[in-house]
């Protein structure tokens, strides 16, 4: 590990924190006050979160000319984020008070009110989401689903010239923590019993996509799109998504528009948004097109997002039953996938395309990888791919193979009072682990 600053908060020095003070994520949180709660800034270190709006009142940032002492005021990060360099501006900062060495009365005064326990803050979104925006850039997921559907020609014709998205919903984007209620929907007729007709029920086949989120700092105006070469100077950082899907629901209504009601009833994101400029020792190469695959149109391809246009992050699946929850047990790992840095389409990419029509994004937009899987069975980022098995000689598809937990339970889809738990990190020697923290949420019942 190379030489690094010290901070005073020793769960910030732990090589296997999340938050290290070179990271410094943004977050958002509610504090009670005299019988009411007000929203606050905060930045994410060791185990802790370092209360920024209180620091802010404090006068800590006073004589400051960078505009740092206004958009603190502010609930959420979007002021900060529409100003050019003024984030890095302040994580400089932080980092600075972070190290300080220096006592005195004021310098206590400060620390006390600076710290919280990220254990007992209620977050709130970073960002006000305005609006969602869902890809499908995992070429192994798009394969794996496809083969469901289409075994011999599982990639449509247009999956390697354009990145696919569609329009989620934003009001029903939660924080990490918040309860998922089973959806209710239409669903189709039996295999078995075709004239039967639809029916009307709670979502039977409901399952987690782990994805992973990155918001926009800077819009852009209507008419005018996005240069791939500037696409990340719009991104604010990243974040971990699960964007919940009935796929009983899905499988009876997305044709011929695509999703609608079986995934706009709930998406999860972390609390914490991750700098791109905290994750620069683990930019790599773009995802390497095999050969006879297209190159890109002009306007989704240069050089420079080639060569660094990826990332290297670690995922990770964990699944906590009821029953698992009450006999004290630890969740149990489904799915680990370092596969992100083979996304087909790249977040600058995705970024340009969404405005290559003149689509104006705005401050605190949430656009999405969709589901992140890796080519191997233990890598898939969903249950619908991560119980396939394939078909068999009839070209029928094969029963799906549960997943088994400790508890003697199986799941092929979610249960009541099951909580997903999705995890994220950039490791490796010589650099300073960066985690994304975790994205939990819990299934209750319709």
């Amino acid at each position: 590990m190379p030489n690094q600053p010290r901070c005073w908060l020793e769960s910030a020095n732990d090589p296997a924190t999340d938050f290290p003070l070179q990271s410094l994520p943004l977050c958002a949180f509610q504090v009670a006050h005299h019988g009411h709660s007000h929203g606050h800034l905060g930045m994410a270190i060791g185990d802790q979160v370092i209360d920024l709006s209180a620091l802010n009142e404090a006068g800590m940032f006073e004589g400051d000319d960078s505009g740092v002492v206004n958009v603190l005021r502010y609930p959420f990060w979007d002021a900060a984020a529409q100003t050019p360099g003024l984030i890095d501006t302040l994580r400089a900062k932080v980092r600075e008070f972070m190290t300080a060495d220096g006592g005195g009365q004021r310098a206590r005064r400060l620390r006390d009110k600076a710290l919280r326990p990220i254990s007992d803050t209620e977050f709130l979104p970073p960002t006000r989401v305005l609006n969602y925006t869902d890809f499908y850039a995992s070429v192994h997921h798009a394969r794996t689903v496809g083969s469901m559907f289409r075994p011999d020609n599982p990639l449509l014709p247009n999956y390697k010239h354009v990145p696919i998205g569609y329009h989620g919903r934003a009001s029903s984007v939660v924080i990490s923590g918040t309860e998922i209620r089973r959806p209710s929907g239409q669903q189709s007729p039996p295999d078995d019993d075709p004239k039967a007709g639809p029916s009307f029920g709670p979502c039977k086949l409901l399952d987690y996509e782990l994805e992973v989120g990155f918001v926009v700092g800077k819009g852009n105006e209507l008419g005018i799109p996005v240069k791939l070469g500037e696409a990340e100077d719009h991104i604010l950082g990243i974040c971990l998504v699960n964007d919940w899907s009935a796929r009983d629901i899905q499988k009876w209504e997305y044709q011929p528009l695509g999703p609608f009601l079986a995934k706009n009833f709930a998406t999860t994101i972390s609390p914490f948004v991750v700098p791109l400029s905290a994750l620069e020792a683990y930019r790599c190469p773009a995802y390497p097109r095999p050969d006879g695959d297209p190159k890109p149109l002009p306007y989704l391809w240069d050089e420079r997002n080639q060569a660094r246009g990826g990332l290297d992050l670690t995922l990770e699946v964990r699944l906590q039953s009821e029953q698992m929850r009450s006999r004290g047990m630890s969740p149990v790992l489904l799915s680990k996938s370092n596969s992100f840095k083979e996304m087909y389409w790249t977040m600058a990419q995705m970024l340009a395309h969404h405005t290559s029509n003149g689509c104006n994004l705005q401050t605190g937009d949430l656009l999405a990888s969709g589901t992140v899987s890796g080519p191997g069975p233990g890598e898939r980022g969903c249950l619908l791919e991560l119980t396939w098995q394939g078909t068999g000689p009839d070209g029928k598809p094969l029963p799906r193979k549960p997943v088994d937990l400790p508890t003697g339970e199986k799941r092929t889809f979610l249960a009541d009072g099951d909580e997903v738990i999705l995890k994220g990190y950039c490791e490796k020697a010589g650099s300073v682990r960066v985690g994304l923290g975790e994205c939990r949420g819990r299934v209750v019942g319709g």
